[in-house]
Parts: structure tokens; C-alpha cells; sequence
């Protein structure tokens, strides 16, 4: 009989808690689904330089990096530089690894852990233990990463859950175990997530975001050759919770020669760069707006200048949300006008509510398409034959 002790969750918050006591910085490893869930809530979560506050203003909790998704030499080379120069006295020297693969044979993130161990491990003195302690897989049951994880001494060993793919996996200590290190509240995350179960359960077509948002694509697809899924975040802390969306929609639904093709941008950002491709390119694209409806913080107002050289004195008592808004309805405006598709996703706030409805949201809109267009939704054989003959090409 499980107990609140003994809870997947109450594991995952007391292993958060024991690493914010004893290190300043956290390597996250992974790719794809395996870090960019995690990615995500820290860009939206957390204050948009959060690793370069100090210890304090981040609440105590360690810096966060991520490694393990590319095979890019430099930049793994200088993640090591940077965490060997750092000293090991004390808590602000000291580092820990959050290793996820349910392999444990995905080659880019065995091959960080692989050059990073050495590094962590003198850091720690050689002490075997202290080494165990600073290394928290996330893996399955079985593997080769559970059992280096074993060979190691690690305590700490999250699942990943049986059956479920990386990019459906940011609910669970995937995705969890890195947001509750940087001290996000997984419980409303979660929370989040259920009520919008609640609602696809509940809610009838019309009202239910869920199938209005996979009639609304599937319309636009069928109807207007709309095979291009624009989602343009109006916040540049969603640009990570794009990325994660990009990921979820190519790899479940681009098989048998379907699937639209998603591309995240930022805008204004991208207005001054794709922008007019979107404007007058083909018609082949549908733009979703993706708008956080309040700021987390003070609203900044243009305010007023003594010389007005830029003669922006007339705004000055507007702020960047009222300018956002208005550059929103001036570009739907735009596209309306050239008869070009949009649509307008509210996130009411970014906090871990609005994200874990707005991840389960995605991933049940996703599922549902492809049952809609007769894709499975949950394997990825392409990404499988590109791995196939890397392992021929490297003969392993």
C-alpha cells in the first residue's frame, strides 16, 4: 500500500529539496521529450535570467543547464570548462547531474553523461558515495542506464512510465523531477493538467478547446491546403513551450506522408524576419497566436522624454502589454486582409496552471488528430531509422 512517504511525488520533491541544499548548479541531460518539457517550465516559470541571479534571488534553488541533445563538441566541452573551473569548498561549487533516458542507449545524451562523469567525479573527491548522491536518473525499469545508475550506487531512480513516449512524458519525473529543483509547484502543474482532462471529458464540441482546436486545424488543412502550423508565441518565455509543441506534433503525427508541419516563432521578434513570408508567401500556413493574457510582473510604461527624439511621447502612458496587444490585433489584422488564417490561444497567466493545462491540452489535441487523419499518435519509426544506421555507420 503506497503512503504519502513513499509517493512518486513525495520522492520527487525530497530529492529537489536534498539538491538545493547541497549544490548551486544542475546539469539536466536528455533530448527531445527527455529535456524539452523541462526547458520549457523553467523559461515560462522562472525570472528570464534566473541562472545568472545569485543564490538567493533564486530562492536557494540551483542554476539549470541543459547537455545531452546534440553531439556538438564545443558546446559539451564548454559546459566542462565551466564546471571545472568551479570550486567544490562549498554548496555554491558544487553540482549535480538529472540524467533521462528510458534507454539508457540514446547516443546523445550517453555520450554527455559519459564526458561528464570523469568531471563530476573529481569533483567529489573520488568519494563513491558523494558521487552516487549527486547523480538522479531518469530512466526504465530496465536498461542500460538503470544498470550504470546501479553500478554507481545511485539511491534516487525515477521511472519512466511504461508505454508512454518522451514527448507525452513532461507530467511525469521527466518533466517533474528538473521543475521541482527550480522550485516550481508540480502540484498545480498537475492540477492544471487534471482540470483540463476534467474539461475534455466534460465539455461538448463548441465549447470543448480541446476538439474545437483539432476541428479548427484539421479544417484549415483540408480546406485551405493550410499544411504549415505557425505557433507564434507573443512572449519570449514561451519560445521553449514552442519548441516542446514542435516536437510533439512532427514526431506523432508526421507518418504515411501526413501531418502538418509546426514551426515556432516569437514575435514581434519574428514579424521583422518571417514575417513577410507569413504576410505574402504561400498560402500554406495557419498562424495560432499564443498570448499570455497578464504579466508576472510590474507593467513597464514608455514613459516620457525631454528631447522626444524618437518622438514616442505620445505613448507615454502606454504599456508593453497595451503595445503587444495592439501589435496582436494589428497583425490578425494584417492577415485578415489578405484572407490568411489565424487563430488566438489565451494562456491567463504564466504560471504552472496555465502550463499543465496547456501541455495536456496539446498532447490530448494531438492524440485525437491522429485517430482523426488514421495515424498512430505514439510511435516515431523515422526517428528509429535514423538511430538504426547511425549505430551501422559507427559500427556499435
Amino acid at each position: 500500500r503506497q503512503t504519502r512517504a513513499t509517493s512518486q511525488l513525495y520522492r520527487i520533491l525530497s530529492v529537489a529539496r536534498k539538491l538545493g541544499d547541497a549544490v548551486d548548479r544542475v546539469v539536466v541531460l536528455g533530448i527531445g521529450g527527455s529535456y524539452l518539457g523541462a526547458r520549457a517550465l523553467l523559461e515560462a516559470c522562472c525570472h528570464p535570467y534566473y541562472n545568472e541571479l545569485s543564490r538567493a534571488e533564486r530562492g536557494g534553488h540551483p542554476r539549470m543547464y541543459f547537455e545531452g541533445n546534440s553531439v556538438d563538441n564545443d558546446a559539451i566541452q564548454g559546459l566542462i570548462d565551466l564546471l571545472a573551473d568551479t570550486p567544490t569548498r562549498d554548496v555554491a561549487g558544487r553540482w549535480a547531474m538529472v540524467v533521462v533516458s528510458k534507454s539508457g542507449t540514446t547516443l546523445e545524451t550517453v555520450l554527455a553523461f559519459r564526458a561528464l562523469l570523469p568531471v563530476l567525479r573529481r569533483s567529489c573527491g573520488d568519494d563513491p558515495d558523494l558521487l552516487a548522491s549527486l547523480v538522479v536518473p531518469v530512466t526504465g525499469q530496465n536498461g542500460r542506464l538503470h544498470e550504470w545508475a546501479r553500478s554507481l550506487g545511485c539511491q534516487d531512480i525515477f521511472p519512466v512510465p511504461d508505454g508512454v513516449g518522451g514527448r507525452y512524458s513532461v507530467l511525469s519525473a521527466v518533466g517533474l523531477v528538473p521543475a521541482a529543483i527550480l522550485g516550481l509547484d508540480i502540484i498545480k502543474l498537475l492540477e492544471g493538467a487534471a482540470a483540463m482532462n476534467i474539461h475534455f471529458r466534460q465539455a461538448p464540441p463548441g465549447e470543448n478547446i480541446v476538439l474545437d482546436y483539432v476541428g479548427l486545424m484539421h479544417a484549415v488543412e483540408q480546406k485551405r491546403g493550410a499544411t504549415i502550423r505557425v505557433l507564434a508565441s507573443w512572449n519570449k518565455a514561451l519560445e521553449g513551450l514552442g519548441m516542446w509543441y514542435d516536437q510533439l506534433l512532427a514526431e506523432s503525427l508526421g507518418k504515411h506522408e501526413q501531418g502538418a508541419t509546426p514551426l515556432t516563432v516569437v514575435n514581434t521578434r519574428d514579424l521583422h524576419s518571417r514575417g513577410q513570408q507569413h504576410q505574402q508567401g504561400r498560402r500554406d500556413k495557419i498562424i495560432t497566436n499564443l498570448i499570455v493574457d497578464a504579466p508576472r510582473v510590474d507593467r513597464l510604461t514608455v514613459g516620457t522624454s525631454d528631447f522626444d527624439h524618437d518622438e514616442l511621447n505620445a505613448l507615454a502612458d502606454k504599456s508593453l502589454p497595451e503595445i503587444t496587444d495592439a501589435a496582436v490585433t494589428s497583425t490578425n489584422q494584417a492577415f485578415a486582409e489578405d484572407g490568411r488564417p489565424t487563430a488566438d490561444l489565451h494562456l491567463p497567466r504564466l504560471d504552472e496552471a496555465s502550463l499543465g493545462q496547456f501541455f495536456q491540452m496539446m498532447m490530448l489535441a494531438t492524440a485525437v488528430e491522429g485517430r482523426l487523419i488514421g495515424v498512430n499518435p505514439y510511435g516515431q519509426p523515422g526517428v528509429e531509422a535514423y538511430k538504426r544506421h547511425m549505430a551501422e555507420n559507427l559500427n556499435i
